[in-house]
């Protein structure tokens, strides 16, 4: 056994001598700086991690192609992973080709082609009717507004509403531009002829005296209304004061928008208590009457047929009652309980004229009577017969003007309290 440099060198013979005996000892040496040597013969090289060969391939300036080469290589496995998964697990069925399932489908029905008939060209000699192409060589201008007064013939069957919408007009206007001839708008006549206004408003015939103001307050307008309107042919100049205008008495001055009144043909109120009112308005009026039935406030239809004829209640007309429509000698029957005011004919053109006062503050009018079956102070009872169905007075055909007057309201529309 030799020491060399701390180490223990055996011979064979003294190793397999070793083995032998169990008390044999190896030597250890006496300087502990030796076990370490002989543990550890030579030192441990460090290990390189992966940053430190990151930074290494760097620092030779491949980082770059090394990413790409990565990446492009992870492309790769990542398609050919994807391919073995479609191919093993979605693509082991079996397709089945269409084309048997369409060759064996029934085939269509072909649709039988009709012919159509013959076209024969019509015969030259014959009459072909057609709508024929106007050719006119003017041109069609717009109307314009008028400003003059115009007139028109009535012809049968107008009425005052007929006349009005064709010129585009109010009845009123007709009636203020005519009021000589059309007091009334029943006494329309055929071949009557009628002054028509361009516009609405009034025609009025200037008088000596007349001031520009007065007349245009009247008519409710302003003077410069009157004196603008083109047809009158006036100007500011030529009037001059208009307290005393230079305006020739006779001249029909026109006054656009102007309100008119209407003449005042009506009877006036008749009652019980004083019958002897309507002694200025024709013979059929009745002296003192003391008493009588009493009405009800309760009114029914008052003639025999059911139907307006030709004017209703209507304002703008001054008709102020219902014209009933029917023929000579239709009955005509007491709306309500009451005592007969007025028996006879009128001046004011009702003809034949009964008025009922039925002392409850109405009072009933029924005209144009062909006639009477009662007479005055007589008590009726409601739908007492009373007289027949004419056309006397300002009348164009047997009729009933059927009129309804209150105390409190006035003369009312008789439509709103009774019904056929």
């Amino acid at each position: 056994m030799t020491d060399i440099n701390g180490y223990v060198i055996l011979t064979k013979e003294e190793f397999f001598s070793m083995s032998d005996s169990s008390e044999t000892k190896i030597p250890i040496p006496d300087n502990p700086d030796n076990l370490n040597s002989t543990a550890n013969p030579q030192p441990d090289r460090p290990r390189r991690g992966f940053l430190e060969i990151w930074g290494s391939i760097q620092r030779m300036g491949l980082g770059d192609m090394v990413l790409r080469i990565a990446t492009g290589i992870a492309s790769i496995a990542l398609i050919l992973m994807v391919v073995w998964v479609m191919s093993n697990f979605y693509l082991k069925g079996t397709v089945k080709s269409p084309q048997a399932a369409a060759v064996a489908a029934a085939s269509p029905t072909q649709t039988p082609v009709v012919r159509p008939p013959m076209f024969e060209p019509p015969n030259r000699m014959t009459n072909i009717r057609s709508i024929m192409r106007l050719v006119t060589l003017h041109t069609t201008l717009p109307s314009r507004p008028r400003f003059e007064m115009t007139t028109y013939t009535v012809q049968k069957g107008d009425n005052i509403y007929d006349i009005a919408e064709r010129f585009d007009l109010n009845p009123r206007s007709l009636m203020w531009s005519n009021p000589a001839k059309i007091p009334d708008a029943k006494l329309i006549q055929p071949d009557m002829v009628l002054e028509i206004p361009p516009v609405d408003g009034v025609v009025y015939e200037w008088h000596e005296g007349d001031g520009l103001n007065g007349v245009a307050e009247f008519y409710q307008v302003t003077p410069e209304t009157i004196i603008d309107w083109p047809g009158n042919n006036l100007t500011t100049e030529s009037v001059g004061d208009f307290a005393d205008p230079n305006i020739e008495p006779g001249m029909r001055i026109f006054v656009p928008g102007g309100i008119g009144q209407f003449v005042n043909w009506t009877m006036p109120g008749i009652t019980r208590d004083n019958p002897a009112a309507a002694r200025t308005v024709g013979p059929g009026y009745c002296g003192t009457i003391y008493d009588g039935a009493m009405g009800s406030n309760t009114f029914i239809w008052p003639a025999a047929t059911t139907y307006i004829s030709g004017y209703g209640y209507d304002p703008d007309i001054n008709h102020l009652a219902i014209d009933i429509g029917g023929s000579v000698g239709v009955g005509i029957y007491a709306s309500d309980n009451g005592v007969i005011v007025y028996a006879g004919w009128n001046d004011f053109g009702y003809g034949y004229l009964i008025v009922i006062d039925h002392g409850t503050g109405w009072q009933t009018y029924y005209a144009h009577l062909s006639s009477l079956n009662v007479g005055c102070g007589q008590s009726v009872y409601q739908g007492d017969l009373i007289g027949l169905m004419g056309s006397t007075g300002n009348s164009t055909g047997p009729h009933l003007h059927f009129e309804m007057r209150s105390d409190l309201y006035g003369k009312v529309n008789p439509l709103n309290y009774v019904s056929p």
